[in-house]
């Protein structure tokens, strides 16, 4: 969480003037890694296990927060992906939880529709097994569990990413 911690001051300071993290960095889970294999609640409080997807087809873990201006910029890129790989691809967006109820989080998601199923990591458990540096981070793993890309903020190409998964 420490990690967490200072992508989001990072972030905010960025929106606040001061230099903060550009478009991709090296941060977070390394690329070539074998995916972690958690639970993560769903809204409800139940346990989904993201075995359950990786190692089955490529998958793209987005870690966002309702708050994250970031996230929201995200969205159209996201869409994208579904609409060029569908169901080719699980998307999962992996909601943070810091400064965030289940209840925003749900009307979060009635508003803006993001194309990916929505976790809620009240334990912290994802977040700190892919050693989640910010909001907005992106994690694409390929059909074999192994990390292909990791990326933040606004200039991220996500189809290019996640064709780095569907092409092996």
């Amino acid at each position: 969480m420490k990690g967490l911690l200072l992508g989001v001051l990072m972030v905010a300071g960025g929106a606040l003037g001061q230099p903060g993290l550009a478009a991709q960095y090296d941060a977070g889970i390394a690329v070539g890694s074998k995916a972690p294999i958690v639970a993560i609640n769903d809204l409800n409080g139940k346990p989904i296990d993201l075995g359950t997807f990786i190692g089955k087809k490529p998958v793209l873990l987005e870690f966002w927060a309702t708050w994250c201006s970031v996230c929201k910029t995200l969205l159209p890129e996201l869409e994208r992906v579904r609409t060029t790989y569908g169901d080719k691809v699980m998307m999962i967006g992996v909601n943070i939880t810091v400064n965030d109820s289940r209840e925003r989080v749900r009307r979060y998601l009635s508003v803006h529709r993001p194309p990916f199923l929505a976790l809620y990591d009240d334990k912290g458990a994802s977040s700190r097994a892919y050693e989640v540096p910010t909001t907005s981070f992106i994690v694409v793993v390929d059909q074999a569990g192994k990390v292909v890309y990791t990326g933040s903020g606004e200039e991220q190409d996500l189809v290019a990413a996640v064709a780095k998964a569907v092409s092996r």
